[in-house]
């Protein structure tokens, strides 16, 4: 089984008489490289009681509703239809904070799969109607669970024109700045990368906690003699890998993140030219990148990057010219197209990379 989990450790699962009894770790993940520590063993205490959760007494099964806002829904429907209904709930302060101010108090109550599925199509109808699509923010499975269930729940938020959020937003400890970028997730290194690194930063992110299987990579890495930073304002159990443990205040996490931001470049790039990091700024960053500048209070301020269909017969470019971002060409002083920008990576013949030609 999967669990629901990013992790996708393997399991055995043991079953007497229909029922299952216990589950051990399937261990029969490959050994990848020979200078790297093995992928196993993998799993963990979420994983290994799994079937705990299958016979246990407070697994929902049945839809469940809070009790006073099934009343309101089955006295309005009786005289309207379904998006009317809700609406005449919405509309009624009173209504609405007869059930909304007992949020978090339990009572919840079992109803029919019928009068669920019309609530929830009659709220996001009249969501739609009343503020707009954008307003209807959602989740799907994840991948590793059902690519069908995920599938299902994404093109149904894209169709009406929802927001799908991705589940490293849902699980609030992985990058989320890369599918918020991007539009995907996971094109990063793998965790067993990590005992190459000899230096790491642990932000917002606790390891042993929910990314169990690949803790033993940091681990290992800190026995190779890896330093460590851990950013988190609690000591948690990741915060026990640190050499430089930092307690960053909640909510602050974004002003700390611009004052090193504002450190790196003043020191490396404004006060002096470090060959290094000029090299690394135009290899992987979009820092190159030309930025349109528009007027605000008698100056010019940075709105957004330039694209390729802003200029004269978008610089030759025919394919998703909105899409590709542009930079001035060091050694002819013209504006080119570097490959890499998002608008390369459909509709195109050849490959999509990084490399600092056109």
């Amino acid at each position: 089984h999967g669990v629901n989990c990013t992790g996708s450790c393997s399991w055995k699962i043991y079953v007497k008489g229909g029922i299952v009894t216990w589950e051990t770790q399937q261990t029969d993940y490959p050994r990848t490289r020979p200078d790297l520590p093995n992928h196993e063993p993998r799993g963990c205490a979420r994983g290994a009681s799994y079937s705990w959760y299958l016979y246990s007494a407070n697994r929902v099964k049945y839809p469940l509703i809070r009790s006073r806002l099934l009343k309101l829904w089955r006295a309005a429907r009786v005289t309207r239809s379904p998006v009317a209904a809700w609406a005449s709930i919405q509309n009624d302060p009173a209504q609405r904070a007869d059930y909304v101010t007992r949020r978090g108090g339990g009572g919840f109550i079992r109803a029919t799969w019928d009068e669920v599925t019309e609530i929830i199509a009659a709220a996001n109808a009249h969501t739609i109607k009343a503020h707009g699509p954008d307003r209807v923010f959602g989740f799907s499975p994840i991948p590793a669970m059902s690519m069908v269930s995920y599938a299902a729940g994404a093109r149904y938020l894209q169709l009406i024109g929802g927001v799908c959020g991705s589940f490293y937003d849902w699980y609030c400890d992985l990058p989320p700045a890369s599918p918020q970028t991007w539009g995907e997730q996971t094109d990063v290194a793998e965790s067993a990368d990590w005992f190459n690194s000899s230096f790491m930063i642990l932000w917002g992110s606790n390891v042993p906690q929910t990314r169990t299987p690949d803790a033993h990579f940091y681990t290992e890495a800190r026995y190779r003699g890896a330093k460590s930073v851990v950013i988190c304002p609690d000591y948690s159990e990741a915060s026990k890998f640190s050499d430089l443990w930092l307690a960053v205040k909640q909510g602050t996490d974004a002003a700390l993140g611009m004052a090193f931001g504002h450190v790196i470049l003043k020191e490396f790039h404004v006060d002096r030219q470090v060959p290094y990091f000029r090299d690394y700024l135009r290899k992987y960053s979009d820092l190159p990148m030309l930025v349109r500048l528009v007027p605000q209070d008698g100056a010019y301020v940075p709105e957004r990057l330039l694209r390729a269909a802003e200029f004269d017969q978008a610089l030759g470019e025919t394919n998703n010219p909105d899409w590709k971002t542009v930079a001035l060409d060091d050694t002819t002083g013209q504006v080119v197209v570097p490959n890499g920008s998002i608008g390369f990576r459909w509709g195109e013949d050849g490959k999509w990379n990084l490399e600092e030609k056109d």
